[in-house]
C-alpha cells in the first residue's frame, strides 16, 4: 500500500462536472490499494472574485482581513469535494489548513510553513477516509489565519507529503506536465519526461507557473517524489527528481518568463560601505522581494544602481526609498513599468560555452533592447519591454532547438557564456 498526496488546482475543480471527474479519479487511486490525501485550491476564479469584492468595499484592506477572506475559497472547495466523493461511494473527511496542522509564521499574505502536525489527517487515513485538505492556508503561533501566497497550494501539498511520509506527491493541473515553455505561447513546446529539482526550481522562480517555487524547495529538501500531470487526461506526467536524465547535447531545458516586472533606479548615491545594505534591508523589512540588482560605475564618489521588483510592489518600494532619503541621500529615484523577464534554464549550460551569447544575439536580432541581465550556472535572464515578450520567447525556443522534433542547441567553441 502506498500513501499518495494528490493536489488539484482551481481549474481542475472549477465546475461541478470537473469536480465529479476529480472525485472519481481520487476514488480510483484509493481502490488501487492506496491511502489518499487530497490538497485542493479554490474553485476556478473564486480567489480573484473575492479580491474584486474586497476592493469595492475597501481599496486598501489590511493583510489580516484579506487572509481571513481568501481562505474561504479553499474551504468551499474541500467541503464540496468531500461531498462529491461521498456521493460517488467513497469516504472522505475535509480539513482546513489549521485543522490539518499547518503552522506558519505571522506574515499575512506571504506566510511560510514553520511546522506541520498532521495527526488528524493520519487518523482519517487509518479509518479508511480520503483526507481532503485546504491548500494555501494555515495558522500562526498566535492563532491568526494566514495564507501562503498565490500558488501556495502546491507548497501545502509537498510539505504535507513530507510530513506524512508520502510515497508520491502528484500535482494535477490543466497541462499534462512540465513543458519547455508555456504551450499557449509556443505551440511547438515539448513536454519533458523528467527534470531535476534545480532546473525546476529555477524555472518556477523565473515565472513558470506549473509549480510554485517553495513547493520545489520542499520537494528537494525532503526528497519528495514529485510528478506533474493533467487532471483531464491519463497521460504520463513529468517527474521532478534530484537528477534527471540529460538529453544528449541539450544545453537549455526550458524558457520561462515573468510578467509585471518593474525597474527602480536610484541615482547619485554616495559610494560608501553599507549603502546597499541599508536600502535592501529596508525593502526586506517591508516584505518587498527584490530580484535583479545592477550597480553602475562610480563618478565623483557617486554611484547609480537599479533593481527589479514586482509591478505590484513598485509604489510601495518607491515609498520606502523616499522615506529613507535622510539615511541614504541620493539625487533621484525613478521607476519604469511595462517590463518582463525572459530566462533560459538548463543544467547543461555550465559545460556548454556560447549559450548566453546565443540568447543575446537572438534577442538583438529582433530589434529588442536588453535592459538588465542576470546569470547563474544554470540560467540567464534578460529584462525587456513587455510588448515583445511572445516574439522573443518564440524566437529563443527555436534558437535553442526546443521546438518539437528539433535538434537542441549546443554552444560552439568560439563563443563564451
Amino acid at each position: 500500500m502506498s500513501l499518495i498526496v494528490m493536489k488539484f488546482g482551481g481549474s481542475s475543480v472549477g465546475t461541478p462536472e470537473r469536480m465529479q471527474l476529480v472525485a472519481q479519479r481520487i476514488i480510483e487511486r484509493q481502490q488501487e490499494g492506496n491511502e489518499i490525501v487530497v490538497v485542493v485550491s479554490a474553485m476556478g476564479d473564486t480567489t480573484d472574485d473575492l479580491i474584486d469584492q474586497s476592493k469595492l468595499l475597501n481599496p486598501n484592506p489590511s493583510a489580516r482581513e484579506m487572509d481571513m477572506l481568501l481562505t474561504v475559497g479553499e474551504q468551499i472547495s474541500i467541503a464540496l469535494l468531500a461531498m462529491t466523493i461521498e456521493a460517488a461511494g467513497g469516504k472522505a473527511m475535509s480539513f482546513t489548513g489549521w485543522q490539518a496542522g499547518m503552522r506558519t509564521d505571522a506574515v499575512h499574505g506571504k506566510a511560510k510553513i514553520a511546522d506541520i502536525q498532521p495527526q488528524r489527517v493520519l487518523d482519517a487515513l487509518k479509518s479508511g477516509h480520503i483526507a481532503v485538505v485546504a491548500g494555501f492556508q494555515g495558522t500562526s503561533e498566535a492563532g491568526e489565519i494566514t495564507t501562503l501566497g498565490r500558488g501556495g497550494s502546491d507548497t501545502t501539498a509537498v510539505a504535507l507529503a513530507a510530513a506524512v511520509k508520502a510515497d508520491l506527491c502528484e500535482i494535477y493541473t490543466d497541462v499534462d506536465g512540465v513543458y519547455t515553455t508555456d504551450p499557449r505561447v509556443v505551440k511547438h513546446a515539448r513536454k519533458l519526461n523528467e527534470i531535476s529539482y534545480d532546473e525546476m526550481l529555477e524555472l518556477a522562480h523565473l515565472g513558470a507557473a506549473v509549480l510554485h517555487p517553495r513547493a520545489v524547495e520542499y520537494a528537494k529538501h525532503n526528497n519528495v517524489q514529485l510528478v506533474v500531470r493533467s487532471s483531464f487526461t491519463k497521460n504520463e506526467g513529468t517527474s521532478v527528481k534530484e537528477e534527471a536524465i540529460m538529453e544528449q547535447g541539450v544545453a537549455v531545458r526550458g524558457i520561462a518568463f515573468e510578467k509585471n516586472v518593474a525597474r527602480i533606479k536610484i541615482m547619485g548615491v554616495e559610494d560608501v560601505p553599507g549603502v546597499l545594505a541599508n536600502v535592501f534591508g529596508a525593502l526586506a523589512e517591508n516584505s518587498i522581494d527584490v530580484d535583479i540588482i545592477v550597480q553602475s560605475g562610480t563618478q565623483n564618489g557617486k554611484a547609480d544602481f537599479a533593481f527589479t521588483v514586482s509591478s505590484n510592489d513598485k509604489d510601495k518600494a518607491l515609498a520606502v526609498i523616499e522615506g529613507m532619503k535622510e539615511v541614504v541621500p541620493y539625487r533621484e529615484a525613478v521607476s519604469e513599468g511595462d517590463l518582463v523577464k525572459v530566462s533560459i534554464v538548463g543544467a547543461g549550460m555550465v559545460s556548454n560555452p556560447g549559450v548566453a551569447a546565443k540568447m543575446f544575439s537572438t534577442i538583438s536580432s529582433l530589434g529588442v533592447s536588453i535592459n538588465m541581465v542576470s546569470t547563474s550556472e544554470i540560467k540567464c535572464s534578460c529584462v525587456i519591454a513587455a510588448d515583445k515578450l511572445n516574439e522573443v520567447v518564440v524566437a529563443l525556443h527555436t534558437a535553442y532547438g526546443l521546438d518539437a522534433n528539433e535538434q537542441a542547441f549546443v554552444g560552439g567553441p568560439a563563443e563564451r557564456r
